[in-house]
């Protein structure tokens, strides 16, 4: 009985070190970041969590949304598109890099990163997925961050 109820307690003392360590990082999507001088942006732009953190994109400004960015994603995660103007949350379960956009402003370069669990393993098909030049040269110094990284 006393072997049952330690047990119990183990178990139970485990699973709530492992919620409480779960960590939710918030991204702002913005009209303007002033800070950088750049408009249409997520602050930050790259972000970087544990497997089993969340990610929450608060719609500061109206008008923007977050869509994974296909083959800029994990193998075998789902891409996920949020509606316009709506605080939206993510939980990462999946290590790896995962590039996201703001659908109508893609073109305007509103383009952000998570890095999940320091892994790196698909970095090149990031750098590789498609998005217009004012996006990949908004995602250049992101890159960087990553690639310097240990």
């Amino acid at each position: 009985m006393r072997s049952a109820l330690a047990l119990a307690l183990f178990v139970s003392a485990s699973i709530g070190a492992q919620s409480a360590t779960a960590a939710e990082v918030v991204v702002e999507m913005l009209n303007r970041d002033k800070v950088a001088n750049i408009s249409n942006a997520y602050k930050p732009g790259l972000v970087k969590v544990n497997k089993g953190d969340t990610v929450k994109w608060v719609a500061t400004n109206p008008g923007h949304n977050v869509a994974f960015v296909q083959g800029g994603i994990p193998q075998g995660v789902a891409l996920f598109t949020s509606t316009a103007q709506k605080e939206i949350t993510f939980k990462f379960e999946k290590p790896g890099i995962y590039l996201y956009k703001c659908t109508p402003h893609l073109g305007l370069g509103m383009v952000g990163l998570v890095m999940v669990g320091g892994d790196k393993s698909n970095l090149a098909a990031v750098k590789a997925a498609y998005v217009p030049p004012l996006a990949k040269k908004r995602l250049e110094p992101l890159f960087a961050e990553i690639e310097a990284a240990r």
